[in-house]
């Protein structure tokens, strides 16, 4: 189909702050019909601000925003659907208590007789919008909990498609899907850029970017750097937009001659989750655990923190059997713990900076059971420095920070206990390039201290980056050990994690 010139939707000049924080500086944006506009920055770069001022939530304190060539005031999230403006995010913001038919049709749906819901008649046009979408596997009448992510995501292309929204915004879609998932979301995504939709779409997977995106926008520090079409870039040229220098080592790994066995686990088990775990850790080695989603990786890692009880085996701390029931016991071992979820298990969103990173080490900053305010800044401040926190202050909620920053919260909460080993579960993941090299840098800085480091990863360029050895695990078991050397091959890491052949 033959592209207009004129785009649907074409922000310019949009400023936002907040206070202590210039979130958006003048930027422009610019959508088109049928196309698919990636939008492309660090944690913290203001992709979420524009999106909430595309939609609503937010009012920008200056700037102007057009669709369809005419100014428009989003006053409300409902304005903006009403100018034909939806957004589908990570994790939906539909009703789980409502069936798929109302959550499509909430605040429009079709009336009958004395203006009561025509209850028949908005079920067969859901079914209708559902199959349009190739959903039609989903029953008008399910309620939305009942539903897997990936389901949820095409009952919210339905309810764009229900008031023929003209642009549709996809804020990290696919970070919760598999596989398989992930690719019919890609064709939904070609069957809406057909139909003549205008298409923004947010990711920090640049795999997925060059798959379905035309034009690209590079958010840097709340400032537009760089627009363009993605055919005439190359990924280096948008990471140097993107970090203001050009990241050429995303793994930076220091060479480390592995010291003294600080953890060695044998036999460990538990009664659903894993079977047979055995594995030692020695002082300045990074060892990668990697498998397939449900493989038992976090499921191990939980009981050694001792979320959960093993029924059997044993842990050595320096040569001596550790008895671990509790986190706190954990901790009290040096045994540390920064889970993948960091929103929901790592911090407290809730709470100040300085207080999440203290949490796990009151005895250092409180006399005779009371806070001691100076010592708690004391503490946040020097392990937030270490991380290169990008904050207002430290008595910034830390619910306000980015993905990246808020994973540096969790950490420095860690290191703050001075521990012996620290499992990093996921640790980039939803975090952009320029702050996994950080985290990557870091995490490398821990090793050539001394410190022994798990990490547990679903990315093969991570593990194969920055893992002295791999523990490959596969349905609760352990099925292979590799040495990360020049023979190494990702082939024979995703053998050994999908059950294909015999692991080494």
């Amino acid at each position: 189909m033959t592209i207009p010139k004129e785009p649907k939707v074409e922000l310019s000049g949009i400023s936002k702050s907040f206070p202590g924080v210039r979130a958006l500086h003048k930027v422009g944006l610019r959508l088109y019909p049928g196309e698919v506009t990636a939008l492309i920055g660090e944690n913290g770069a203001g992709k979420s601000t524009l999106v909430k001022t595309m939609t609503g939530i937010y009012q920008p304190d200056e700037g102007e925003i057009r669709v369809s060539g005419k100014p428009v005031v989003l006053s409300s999230p409902h304005a903006a659907f009403q100018a034909g403006i939806t957004a589908i995010h990570q994790e939906t913001v539909l009703f789980d208590e409502l069936s798929v038919a109302e959550n499509i049709f909430l605040g429009h749906a079709p009336r009958g007789a004395f203006g009561l819901i025509d209850w028949r008649g908005m079920n067969a046009r859901a079914r209708t919008l559902l199959a349009e979408i190739g959903a039609g596997h989903i029953a008008s009448d399910t309620k939305l909990k009942d539903l897997s992510i990936a389901n949820k995501h095409l009952v919210a292309v339905a309810r764009a498609l229900s008031v023929n929204a003209e642009v549709v915004i996809m804020d990290e879609p696919t970070a919760a899907l598999s596989y398989k998932e992930i690719q019919d979301l890609f064709e939904l995504v070609e069957l809406l850029k057909q139909q003549g939709k205008a298409i923004l779409f947010i990711s920090h997977k640049f795999d997925e970017i060059y798959r379905i995106a035309d034009r690209y926008t590079v958010f840097r520090d709340g400032e537009m750097v760089g627009e363009g079409l993605l055919k005439d870039t190359s990924q280096q040229e948008i990471v140097r937009m993107m970090v203001g220098r050009s990241v050429d080592q995303v793994f930076p790994k220091k060479e480390v001659t592995p010291g003294d066995e600080v953890l060695k686990v044998v036999g460990y088990c538990h009664p659903t989750e894993f079977a047979d775990i055995g594995f030692s850790l020695r002082a300045g080695e990074i060892l990668g655990f990697y498998g397939l989603v449900g493989a038992g990786r976090s499921e191990v890692m939980q009981s050694l923190f001792g979320i959960t009880k093993p029924s059997k085996g044993a842990v050595r701390i320096d040569g001596e059997v550790a008895v671990i029931r509790s986190p706190a016991q954990a901790v009290d071992r040096g045994i540390v713990y920064v889970p993948e979820d960091r929103g929901k298990q790592g911090a407290v969103t809730g709470l100040p900076i300085f207080q999440n990173v203290t949490l796990a080490s009151l005895r250092k900053t409180s006399r005779h059971g009371f806070l001691r305010l100076a010592e708690e800044f004391k503490l946040a401040r020097e392990y937030t420095e270490r991380l290169d926190l990008r904050a207002a202050a430290l008595d910034q909620n830390v619910g306000n920070l980015s993905g990246g920053n808020q994973q540096k919260v969790v950490i420095a909460k860690w290191l703050a206990t001075k521990p012996r080993v620290i499992i990093l579960d996921e640790p980039t993941k939803g975090i952009d390039i320029g702050s996994k090299a950080a985290v990557h840098e870091f995490m490398s800085e821990l090793a050539s201290q001394g410190l022994a480091v798990i990490m547990v990863s679903s990315e093969l360029p991570e593990i194969m980056g920055m893992s002295d050895r791999i523990v490959v695990m596969r349905e609760g078991r352990i099925v292979g050990e590799f040495e990360n050397n020049a023979t190494l091959k990702p082939e024979m890491l995703v053998r050994a994690a999908a059950g294909i052949g015999e692991a080494a």
